[in-house]
């Protein structure tokens, strides 16, 4: 963890801070799995700089043994403070008996994929067409281009199985 990061537990006076970032990201709403989940109403992990102010968000769901890194949203890459918040859900995850992290990408997303596959996240499952159907069913916002361009299509799975 980058030594001038702190993780902690968003209380519900931090509501507004992480509903910010949600809404920031256009991550309020997620479609993922055949389903939308608001994330707003999911747990939330801050991380705070030394002066106090939140330079990331990650939310999260126990669910059958396992945690699922629903959002992730840092203020600058490459700092650590992603790092952080991963390692931070492991240790939730962990804490509550939880035996796999899992998330969901999409196909544009290549920082990501390198991001988590860095941190040791396998790739578990690709849904070729997910987010067309999202798109079309479930959350029409969401955009048909993403990162560098790419035509946003289909869903990735990643998965770590937590010691």
């Amino acid at each position: 963890m980058a030594p001038w990061v702190r993780v902690r537990p968003a209380s519900e006076s931090d509501r507004s801070v992480v509903d910010a970032y949600l809404e920031t990201s256009h991550t309020a709403l997620v479609a993922r799995r055949g389903e939308l989940v608001d994330a707003r109403r999911e747990p939330a992990l801050l991380a705070e700089d030394d002066e106090g102010t939140v330079v990331g968000v990650a939310t999260w769901i126990v669910s059958g043994g396992e945690i699922e890194l629903l959002t992730l949203h840092v203020s600058r890459q490459w700092s650590g403070i992603g790092s952080a918040l991963v390692d931070a859900v492991m240790s939730v995850g962990r804490t509550r008996g939880c035996r796999r992290l899992w998330l969901v990408t999409t196909n544009d997303n290549v920082d990501a994929l390198r991001f988590y596959q860095r941190r040791g996240l396998r790739l578990r499952a690709l849904r070729a067409g997910a987010v067309d159907d999202a798109r079309r069913t479930l959350k029409p916002a969401i955009p048909e281009r993403g990162l560098h361009d790419i035509p946003i299509r289909d869903e990735l799975e990643l998965a770590l199985e937590l010691d």
